[in-house]
């Protein structure tokens, strides 16, 4: 129970079942414990707004973080996040996601950790540990099975219980045991249950048999039944005011509710009070860099290296470095996910931190674009965009039907999004009138051509140029939700000539009616007067060595869409073979976070991952470039060879809503293994700058103790290296089935240069266990298991054998 009493009178307490505005909580009546503020944050603070105004930290994505396999360092930037945080006056954070990235389609792939459940545990654990040390709440995501976006609001998943457990679930109870705060249910079905009523996992799972006394809330406009979800254990529904719970549960509960409403309660007191903390943020400039200084470390220390032929990495001093691709200028810091961040100002790009890095050394850096970016819609605040004033922005202004004009504000962005409130216009969802948004700006065309104009939104739309009306949208006749039509941005294009000098005035005007949100977008592709990839192929003929920065754009990872191929564009494609066969010393960085379609790659000297690094990618990848840092990354997904070979490659649900996960255990790593199918690159595997080789790996078991694995690691190069050291177990195999391959546990050591290091892997007996659904419990799975230990899921160095038995674990080989 939390330090203060709940309150005794029922009217007081139901309107805590559900929040009081967009990112906030009712205050506990009759306490001193007020009002929860929540953002969204897998790599940082979004800020109430969800806009380019709220400007924070950018940490890593996900995957990124996972490629590092380090939870010491993972803490640190949960320890940064925590801080930002209370620089924000933030309580609690929408993070981490801690689902799997069952296919390489997952839209949401770049938010996940990987694709192993104990992988992902332990990572998201570190993570939330480093966070909630500065006295902020993690409130997990997404439970349960939300690994996919396709109809993610009515999909079923359909998944046997022994796999929702061991795997799907498994991070959520890591995370509970650990002690996280609070849990956040998916949109999704399963099994037929929406996740926000899901009894079994809510109050039989996490409440009753784990213990857990954090507390449950709904996605935000999750909830589908209020008083199936309050009986099924949820705790409080988001956002407010209340739409299924709250005050309207009034006329339905009975009785029998009071003690779950009781556990309601008490679950947001103790919440709230846990997060009421005095701030220790430092706002010190020095401590600002320290901050800084950890988010490129891990940036550095998740890019994954998959090859270096002839050791073309790190660079060697030469006269002539080129710099080809878009993302070396306009690189992909993070996904486009409603939990995007607002960017610090001035961050350094790839191409800007070269140049600083290599310029002391006399080396001359030339930069070619090579080709176009890859925007779904090309923003439009990449033109100096002015507004009446000759202010830089746009200018936005709000009126209705009845008041008229009622606000005008100044934007930077090239789409505005409203979550129940509009400036001005108040609450979307009481907006009993017609409201109008409109959009102005100017800027003055740089070249003469024909430009391409995009325009969508959630309301019927005009396009105004130059006082010319030349585009509508009717943004009312889309299907789908209106989450999903706001991520899924669909637009309309018109193309309009303008000649170099002459200045367009630029108006969009959208009319609205009432929903819990809507949204504009807008964008410009200006046309292009050069030949890029030519243009490429030369800037590559004239240098030593070639770096190429490609990938995906800031609209590229997205909730409610999944991808449809694995592939690089073919322009991509095209750019990557032309430069290297002009130069065969060519570094391809892969700013993307996702597994890639790899043929096009076996040409290029050295492949490095780069994934959504945060706002350090530009520093970080000059440092690794340069050998000044290692790239430190180590795969958390499997990139196959072909794309069929993949377990899962279409997340469309059948004719029914439904969406099998008919690959049971095998996800990810454990399917190739099932299958003995080679992958282009494993789970696990990397190579860093260093050589270092694994020595004698020893199993022990002191008497009466548990396992551990003793690895020596031995550093021949004459600098500091990182290992990922990683032990597997193959449990007994079922009849006609082949053994699974599973992580058991990893440590990432560090081996000074020219030393040995030796590290002790302690393995934990739950490793043994299986989960028996109709017990509802976790048993030994008695029989012969191995223990295997090497660098890679592929690459076993060493193989034990154990006998589990009703009473313990014994070593026999």
């Amino acid at each position: 129970m939390p330090s203060f009493n709940i309150p005794h009178d029922r009217d007081k307490k139901l309107p805590l079942t559900a929040g009081m505005g967009m990112w906030s909580t009712h205050p506990i009546p009759d306490t001193p414990l007020g009002s929860v503020t929540l953002s969204d944050g897998p790599m940082g603070l979004t800020g109430g707004r969800v806009d380019e105004r709220d400007i924070a930290l950018l940490s890593p994505c996900g995957l990124a973080l996972g490629a590092s396999w380090d939870r010491v360092l993972v803490r640190r930037v949960g320890d940064v996040i925590g801080q930002e945080a209370q620089r924000t006056g933030v309580q609690a954070l929408l993070a981490p996601n801690l689902n799997l990235m069952r296919s390489p389609m997952a839209g949401r792939a770049f938010e996940l950790f990987g694709e192993d459940p104990r992988h992902i545990a332990e990572m998201g654990a570190a993570w939330i540990d480093g966070v909630q040390s500065r006295g902020v709440g993690c409130v997990v995501k997404h439970m349960v099975c939300n690994d996919s976006e396709t109809d993610r609001r009515t999909m079923n998943v359909v998944v046997d219980e022994v796999t929702l457990r061991e795997v799907y679930f498994w991070p959520f109870e890591r995370a509970a045991s650990q002690g996280v705060w609070g849990m956040l249910t998916a949109y999704n079905r399963v099994n037929g249950i929406y996740c926000a009523e899901q009894h079994q996992a809510i109050s039989q799972w996490l409440k009753a048999d784990l213990g857990w006394d954090g507390l449950v809330m709904s996605d935000w406009f999750g909830t589908q039944s209020g008083i199936a979800s309050f009986r099924a254990g949820l705790d409080l529904e988001m956002p407010g005011p209340a739409r299924h719970m709250g005050d309207k549960l009034r006329e339905l509960l009975d009785e029998n509710d009071t003690a779950r409403l009781d556990d309601a309660v008490a679950r947001l007191s103790r919440f709230a009070e846990r997060v009421s903390i005095p701030s220790r943020y430092d706002p010190a400039p020095q401590a600002q860099r320290q901050r800084t200084q950890v988010l490129e470390e891990a940036a550095a220390a998740g890019f994954v290296l998959l090859k270096n032929r002839d050791n073309l990495l790190p660079l060697k001093p030469a006269s002539r470095l080129a710099v080809i691709g878009p993302n070396a200028q306009t690189p992909c810091f993070q996904g486009g996910t409603f939990a995007r961040v607002a960017l610090m100002p001035d961050l350094i790009t790839p191409i800007a931190a070269l140049h600083q890095r290599f310029a002391h050394e006399g080396v001359e850096v030339e930069y070619a674009q090579g080709v176009e970016s890859d925007y779904r819609i090309p923003p439009l605040t990449a033109l100096a965009l002015r507004c009446d004033d000759d202010e830089p922005g746009l200018e936005v202004i709000y009126a209705t039907s009845r008041q008229g004009e009622c606000h005008r504000e100044r934007r930077n962005a090239s789409s505005l999004i409203w979550f129940r409130d509009m400036p001005g216009v108040g609450d979307l969802l009481a907006l009993d009138d017609e409201a109008t948004v409109t959009v102005r700006t100017r800027f003055i065309a740089t070249r003469t051509g024909v430009y391409r104009f995009w325009l969508g939104g959630t309301g019927t739309i005009s396009l105004t140029l130059n006082g010319d009306t030349v585009a509508h949208f009717n943004g009312e006749a889309l299907d789908g939700d209106i989450m999903g039509k706001l991520m899924q941005a669909a637009s309309d294009t018109v193309e309009y000539e303008l000649v170099e000098g002459v200045t367009l005035n630029l108006t969009l005007e959208m009319t609205l009616s009432r929903s819990i949100a809507h949204g504009i977008w807008f964008g410009c592709q200006q046309p292009q007067t050069v030949d890029l990839l030519a243009e490429a192929v030369a800037c590559a003929r004239r240098a030593d060595s070639v770096v190429m920065v490609i990938g995906e754009t800031a609209d590229a990872g997205l909730e409610s869409i999944d991808r449809h191929t694995t592939a690089l564009p073919d322009h991509q494609v095209a750019l990557i073979n032309a430069v290297c066969a002009a130069n065969p010393r060519t570094v391809v960085v892969l700013n993307i976070a996702h597994p890639v379609d790899t043929h096009c790659l076996e040409q290029a000297a050295a492949v490095m991952v780069a994934w959504y690094p945060g706002q350090e990618f530009g520093p970080a990848l000059a440092s690794v470039l340069a050998g000044d840092r290692e790239p430190g990354g180590r795969l958390p997904v499997t990139f196959a060879r072909e794309e069929t070979d993949y377990p899962v490659i279409d997340l469309t649900p059948d004719s029914h809503g439904n969406l099998t996960y008919h690959e049971g255990l095998r996800v990810g790593y454990r399917y190739f293994a099932a299958r003995e199918c080679a992958p282009a690159w494993a789970f696990g595997y990397g190579i860093g700058y260093a050589d270092i080789t694994f020595g004698e790996t020893l199993l022990h078991q002191a008497e009466g103790a548990r396992l551990s694995v003793a690895f020596s690691l031995y550093n021949a190069s004459p600098r500091a290296g990182k290992a990922v050291v990683q032990i597997y177990l193959c449990p007994p195999a079922a009849t006609g089935d082949a053994p699974l391959l599973t992580l058991a546990d990893f440590a990432a050591v560090t081996v000074a240069a020219g030393q040995s290091a030796t590290v002790s892997v302690p393995l934990d007996d739950r490793l043994f266990r299986r989960w028996h659904p109709d017990k509802q419990a976790w048993e030994r799975q008695t029989g012969h298991w191995k223990i295997l230990t090497g660098s890679a899921s592929d690459t076993i160095t060493a193989s034990f054998a154990v006998q589990v038995t009703e009473t313990g674990v014994l070593i026999t080989g």
